[in-house]
């Protein structure tokens, strides 16, 4: 049954939004359902309002929609907009803090899974989750991998402050310890090794293409979330060179690389002797999206 405003809205969001490319899970639809939701106080992702019945609006909700959809063809995020975001099939509190969780990043959540599945059949497993954003990588993980330990760490306090939010909404407060600082330096002297995998999303864009991102991402979503420094490799490359002396014999380091730069980022890991076993892992198009290596 068709809802009064609602195919006149959609049909005004088709004409003047341009899609994002990079959360292929947003169509016009879908994000009309949450900002409607949103308007009528429910907030979700766009993934999760295809699911969700839409509600009558009184005069006062249909203005505050009116304004949303405005805002979004504006190009504020619709993650922004709802405060939600999906990953890994659970909602995210999101904000102007932290990353947006994307979906491509679940590629790195479905092999730390497994390597994680692997390596607890021995016992409890230890994992970090470097630059955690709003923790939705080390949430996911703690709640699909019950018998592993997690921590979370972040430069940013923001951030950190935006993932304990989703920590509390999980029930996870007492099991995953949230920290803030560069990479590893947050650490407390019983927790600097040992660790059996550490995962990172790290920034790797290039400073000079951060501007270049379009102004959906440049205009609304921090800087640091994407900025790599040098050739947009600095982070990786001091992740890479600081993380074996965190792990455990054995242990494995799974990070998220930018489309072109997997097998170049391989080459160099194979070139050394610190990692003995390093795996480029593809997306859908055939990409290498996802490496990990272990010591």
């Amino acid at each position: 049954m068709s809802i009064p405003g609602f195919d006149e809205l959609l049909e005004d969001l088709r004409v003047k939004l341009v899609l994002p490319a990079d959360k292929p899970e947003e169509d016009h639809e879908n994000t009309l359902r949450a900002l409607w939701l949103a308007a009528a106080g429910e907030k979700v992702s766009a993934v999760t309002a295809m699911a969700t019945g839409l509600p009558a609006l009184d005069d006062d909700q249909r203005e505050h929609l009116t304004g949303l959809v405005a805002k979004r063809i504006e190009g504020n995020p619709l993650a922004h907009l709802t405060e939600r975001a999906n990953f890994m099939g659970l909602e995210f509190v999101v904000g102007p803090a932290a990353l947006i969780p994307r979906q491509e990043t679940e590629l790195l959540g479905t092999t730390a899974r497994r390597l994680l599945d692997a390596t607890s059949q021995g016992g409890e497993a230890r994992c970090l989750d470097v630059g955690t954003g709003c923790g939705n990588l080390a949430i996911a993980l703690a709640l699909k991998c019950p018998s592993a330990r997690l921590w979370a760490s972040d430069i940013s306090e923001a951030a950190i402050d935006l993932a304990r939010q989703n920590v509390q909404r999980y029930d996870l407060l007492d099991k995953l310890p949230l920290l803030v600082g560069d990479l590893f330096a947050p650490l407390a002297d019983s927790d600097r090794n040992g660790f059996d995998l550490i995962v990172c999303n790290p920034p790797y864009i290039s400073p000079q293409r951060v501007p270049q991102m379009g102004p959906e991402i440049a205009d609304h979503e921090p800087s640091e979330a994407f900025d790599g420094g040098f050739g947009g490799m600095a982070v990786l490359r001091k992740l890479v060179s600081e993380a074996p002396q965190h792990l455990a014999p054995g242990g494995w380091l799974a990070f998220e690389v930018g489309a072109g730069q997997g097998e170049l980022v391989i080459k160099q890991l194979q070139a050394g002797s610190t990692y003995r076993e390093v795996i480029g892992i593809c997306d859908t198009d055939g990409i290498v999206r996802v490496v990990t290596a272990k010591i």
